[in-house]
């Protein structure tokens, strides 16, 4: 075998995700695509705004020059100017472009992020449950990834991020609106977080708060996002455009920086480096000049919380036990019986796919992606319930 042992080893424990989404595959093909579920990988369903098209088609028409060329590695300055001017009035804090990177993705941002923090050895907590990539990202510089559960209620747990930080702690990796489980953490658990994190701060020893928050306006029933940038000044929030305007397969985020961090233009400067020796080089150029006027747009939220309704209304309705999701597009219940890669697979027999909760570090619950038309939910249901029944007195 030509490949690396350790790429050999990742690739046996890859993504519960993709192994589901391949199951899919071969069930679609066996069954027809209209007779299975898939509520396996989260990629919208819904089309991008008008706006966006709108945006492009003007670009293009208009043809400026140098469209397509290199430009700063940071990303274009009036891209970043507009995000920059979004975030200041979102936050109360004083963003200029030089605080934002441009970058391929949330998760290009986040990889620049860990390899411009971390030293091989260095610790980055995760909170579980937690998106599957993330351990891979840290393995990438050789960090070691520190997981720490959060509460029954999946929020963080405050004491036992206190108790896992030792001198070799850089970094902690949150992620509100949370994947998998639609939490959001709130003010109480934001500022608290940064307060702890402060302490040691002021002792000598820097710990990041990096937010990942591609689904930060993807939020139900009045629900707000507290800032990562308002509780903590070395905080790093990274995005991307993927889920609000509904543009994955573009690859196009930021990451930004708070204004107030003490080492903030070194920061930058290492974040600008990384960006481009990763490979990224830069952000697309095209999607970077579409985004200048689309700061704040996104799509009908709307839509996602009927889904989100029909969904907890129909298995609640079964037996079925989970939290209401405040934001994303995830639901996350529990499995009736322990072994929840059985359960996952019982519902398979319906020609239901969902992702087994120990992919995300949380064995016993399940994962659904409820980015998905609403008659796939509907037809869906009662095999939820079948399955439900099979499984309880």
């Amino acid at each position: 075998m030509a490949i690396a042992q350790k790429i050999k080893n990742s690739m046996e424990q890859s993504s519960w995700i993709r192994k589901m989404f391949e199951q899919g595959a071969l069930l679609k093909a066996q069954y027809g695509a209209d007779q299975v579920c898939d509520f396996s990988l989260g990629n919208p369903n819904l089309e991008p705004p008008a706006v966006v098209h709108q945006a492009l088609l003007k670009i293009l028409q208009e043809s400026p020059a140098a469209l397509h060329a290199y430009m700063p590695n940071a990303g274009h300055p009036e891209t970043r100017t507009a995000v920059a001017d979004f975030l200041s009035r979102e936050h109360g804090l004083p963003f200029t472009l030089k605080d934002i990177i441009m970058t391929c993705g949330a998760a290009g941002a986040i990889n620049a992020v860990l390899k411009a923090l971390i030293n091989p050895g260095d610790e980055v907590i995760i909170l579980a449950p937690y998106f599957v990539e993330y351990l891979f990202y840290v393995d990438n510089f050789q960090g070691q990834p520190k997981i720490v559960s959060t509460r029954p209620d999946f929020l963080p747990d405050l004491k036992a991020i206190q108790e896992a930080i030792t001198p070799r702690t850089k970094a902690i990796l949150i992620n509100s609106p949370n994947n998998p489980t639609g939490r959001v953490y709130d003010h109480t658990i934001i500022h608290g977080l940064g307060d702890l994190l402060s302490d040691y701060s002021r002792k000598g020893q820097v710990i990041y708060l990096v937010a990942d928050e591609p689904y930060r306006k993807i939020v139900y029933d009045g629900v707000q996002v507290p800032s990562a940038f308002q509780a903590y000044n070395e905080s790093i929030v990274v995005t991307s455009y993927s889920k609000d305007l509904s543009l994955p397969g573009e690859r196009i985020g930021f990451l930004a920086v708070n204004p107030q961090a003490p080492d903030r233009d070194e920061l930058i400067n290492a974040l600008t480096l990384t960006n481009r020796i990763l490979g990224f080089v830069n952000a697309p150029a095209l999607m970077q000049r579409v985004l200048v006027g689309l700061q704040g747009q996104t799509v009908d939220i709307t839509l996602y919380q009927r889904k989100r309704d029909l969904f907890c209304d129909g298995l609640s309705q079964a037996g079925y036990q989970f939290d209401r999701p405040e934001g994303a597009f995830y639901l996350f219940p529990r499995s009736p019986i322990p072994d929840e890669v059985a359960f996952v697979q019982a519902l398979q027999e319906e020609r239901i796919l969902t992702v087994p909760g120990r992919g995300f570090g949380a064995p016993g619950y399940f994962r659904i992606a409820y980015c998905v038309a609403d008659e796939v939910i509907e037809r869906s249901l009662p095999g939820f319930a079948r399955v439900m029944k099979k499984f309880t007195p």
